[in-house]
């Protein structure tokens, strides 16, 4: 039966209504495992019209930063992954075997391992067999508690953008609020933050922005990534704001020898406890001026957008510095 002019129209309309602009195949990965967050990210980019392959650590990884288990066979799973991602008897990676009503998790794959670990399965396992190439974006997140300043050397959040970026490819970190976690119940069974939806549907106007002056192939400039933090009080309003990393930090870390002792050790249930660790702990410090376009200040009533340098390479003027202070040397 041959399609009427008008028909093709109506069909092409709909067709641009329900698609982004550029259709892109992107690698979703997180340091948290399978949560509200990265579960409602998937279903608002599915729904956008992109190919989308979720690719998450079995367990929380928090703080785990940039780490990797080199040559560590991943055996199968003596425990559940974080809310039955997976369960024990199960392979160390590979596909989500959990089963949920209403939800479809064939996009899905688990890591018995490190975020960077998680990420580089996605972009070498099920991304090459889906696509034949890496992903057009990385999104790295949402993150259940902001990363911002100095702390971002122990994130494993921006640990995957940046291992992301490695390899050429356009990433983008994403932390919000830790009021964005969703119940879990006792079966495993995760329920579903609002929040989780509001900080998705904002990803998405994201990528569109980032899409309406760059294109599929040109998201980001090469050696660039990007740092998003949304605050914890975030809406469908919240406004969008350039952000540097700079040096105000938003945390307070230091090694407290008897957590037993400390107080914020004993208060947040380490009072049984006299053994050392860490204790993180919000900054009391009011920001300077010259602090005020910080991302650890600005993300607390905006969403704060940050643009970061893929490696550790210094600039021009850097290395002239070391060039004149080591010339003896070299």
């Amino acid at each position: 039966m041959k399609t009427s002019p008008l028909a093709i129209v109506l069909g092409a309309l709909v067709l641009s209504l329900s698609t982004p602009a550029f259709a892109l195949n992107i690698l979703l990965t997180n340091d948290d495992g399978l949560t509200s967050n990265v579960k409602a990210l998937y279903t608002a980019l599915k729904a956008d019209g992109h190919d989308v392959i979720v690719s998450v650590p079995c367990t929380g990884q928090s703080g785990m930063g940039g780490a990797v288990k080199f040559f560590e066979p991943l055996v199968p799973l003596s425990e559940a992954c974080l809310n039955n991602a997976a369960l024990p008897g199960d392979p160390g990676a590979g596909p989500v075997t959990k089963v949920e009503y209403g939800y479809d998790y064939s996009d899905f794959y688990y890591v018995n391992g490190t975020p960077i670990m998680a990420t580089a399965y996605g972009l070498d396992v099920p991304a090459i067999a889906r696509w034949g190439n890496g992903p057009d974006l990385v999104l790295s997140g949402p993150n259940e508690g902001q990363n911002v300043g100095p702390i971002l050397n122990t994130s494993g959040t921006v640990s995957n953008a940046q291992f992301a970026g490695t390899r050429g490819l356009p990433a983008i970190a994403l932390s919000a609020g830790t009021n964005t976690a969703g119940e879990t119940e006792d079966d495993g069974h995760v329920l579903d933050n609002p929040l989780s939806t509001v900080v998705a549907d904002l990803i998405v106007e994201l990528i569109h922005a980032l899409q309406k002056k760059g294109g599929r192939h040109a998201l980001m400039l090469p050696g660039v990534a990007l740092n998003v933090n949304f605050p914890d009080a975030v809406s469908p309003a919240s406004e969008w704001a350039f952000s540097k990393i700079g040096s105000y930090s938003a945390y307070a870390i230091r090694f407290a020898e008897d957590l037993s002792q400390d107080p914020i050790g004993a208060r947040i249930g380490f009072a049984e406890v006299p053994y050392p660790g860490i204790v993180v702990s919000s900054n009391q410090a009011a920001p300077t001026r010259k602090q005020s376009q910080d991302e650890a200040v600005v993300y607390q009533d905006k969403i704060s957008v940050t643009p970061m340098q893929i490696l550790f390479d210094a600039d021009a003027s850097i290395q002239r510095w070391l060039r004149w202070r080591l010339c003896d040397l070299f």
